[in-house]
């Protein structure tokens, strides 16, 4: 179990080997945090001895906290089979050991009752949780992947009535399939606060780049349930690419995406457009790794997650590994690579000029990890927990 140390001082300072201010490697810098804040960086040698508690992390490298906006359950909990207030918190617990400071509890395809259950439950967010990302089920079922075809359905009136007022929830996402969605029902999306994303979907590159038009900003799990590149239709993955106002995630554990692939799209979105997200399921940070999802077995075979017909079911990754993935399996630099765990994912949410950077005035969500990639510290608005990395 992770060591759980609250800060003992509205005022702490951090030495870490180097930190990543979200663009660039600095050493020599510590790091002050004030009331939950970052206060600045300075000079090892202008700290003033005795004017805060120092915080000594030797061998790591400080960075701003991982934002993960597809978390469909951790630590033994789905969303889906906990849409409450109780459910999202044992999640974020669960992924902040892997240096997840924020994050967007998934409820995926399943019956009227759950979405419903998941909005009675919107008050006060547990700490880490950002938002609510809503994955269907306004989706096309010729692009189900591992969602239930019986309980994907047209939206209705009450449905994007529903829907809406998650935007008062953080800053939510809904999954949908655009050339299903009825006329006016992104722009009204959009309106209420949601970021509206392409998934699952059949569409053309014709009609996202007119979904784009109306407020449709992101695109769900890149070349996951999705209409793909072809001579003469570019579909999703074609529109991902060529439109630079959709933001898009990807799944880097090696099983979803192929490492080329991966490469492909980082060279032709770049890191401010393409974000990492972890697809993550119940099996993280659980004692038992195989669960049930809506009636179907999902079992752990190595590191890939899947139902009795051998389609993916979501994924077994953390933010750290995916990180570490995506720059031993792309070649992507560190740097670009905690970029897109961390800025891209914050600008997507609306939330560049609170998180994914280390500056002034900013969230002290932070994480530490060493050579290894071992998580061996977080802290969610400024508040430290020492992290153990056992899976």
């Amino acid at each position: 179990m992770a060591q759980r140390v609250a800060a003992s001082s509205p005022r702490e300072v951090i030495l870490a080997d180097r930190v990543f201010d979200g663009e660039r490697f600095v050493e020599g810098q510590a790091l002050i945090i004030e009331d939950g804040r970052i206060a600045g960086l300075a000079g090892v040698g202008e700290i003033a001895a005795g004017t805060a508690p120092v915080r000594r992390l030797d061998g790591c490298t400080l960075a701003p906290g991982f934002i993960d906006w597809q978390v469909n359950g951790g630590g033994g909990v789905l969303l889906n089979d906990a849409p409450d207030a109780a459910g999202m918190a044992a999640i974020a617990d669960a992924h902040r050991r892997f240096g997840t400071t924020g994050l967007l509890p998934t409820l995926i395809t399943d019956a009227p009752t759950i979405m419903e259950r998941l909005a009675g439950a919107l008050g006060e967010r547990p700490p880490g949780v950002l938002g609510v990302h809503l994955e269907g089920p306004f989706i096309n079922p010729e692009r189900k992947g591992v969602h239930p075809p019986a309980a994907i359905r047209a939206m209705g009136p009450a449905d994007l009535e529903l829907l809406a007022s998650f935007g008062r929830f953080g800053r939510s996402v809904v999954t949908l399939a655009p050339e299903r969605a009825p006329e006016g029902a992104i722009e009204a999306l959009a309106r209420a606060g949601i970021r509206v994303s392409v998934g699952h979907s059949a569409a053309t590159a014709a009609e996202v780049r007119r979904a784009a038009d109306r407020g449709l900003s992101g695109v769900t799990h890149l070349f996951n349930a999705m209409s793909q590149i072809t001579p003469r239709e570019p579909g999703v993955v074609g529109a991902a690419f060529d439109d630079a106002r959709l933001h898009v995630g990807i799944i880097a554990d090696g099983h979803h995406v192929d490492p080329v692939n991966l490469r492909i799209a980082f060279r032709q979105i770049g890191p401010e457009r393409l974000g990492l997200v972890s697809d993550a399921m119940s099996s993280v940070g659980a004692a038992s790794p195989d669960f049930t999802l809506m009636g179907r077995q999902v079992r752990l075979v190595g590191d890939r997650l899947t139902v009795e017909d051998g389609t993916l079911a979501g994924a077994h990754v953390t933010m750290i590994a995916s990180v570490q993935r995506a720059v031993a399996m792309a070649g992507i630099p560190l740097e670009a690579a905690l970029a897109m765990a961390s800025r891209s994912p914050a600008s997507f949410l609306g939330l560049d000029d609170e998180r994914g950077r280390i500056r002034p005035a900013f969230v002290a969500d932070l994480v530490a990890f060493d050579s290894s990639f071992q998580v061996r510290a977080t802290w969610v608005a400024g508040r430290y927990r020492a992290e153990t990395m056992e899976d």
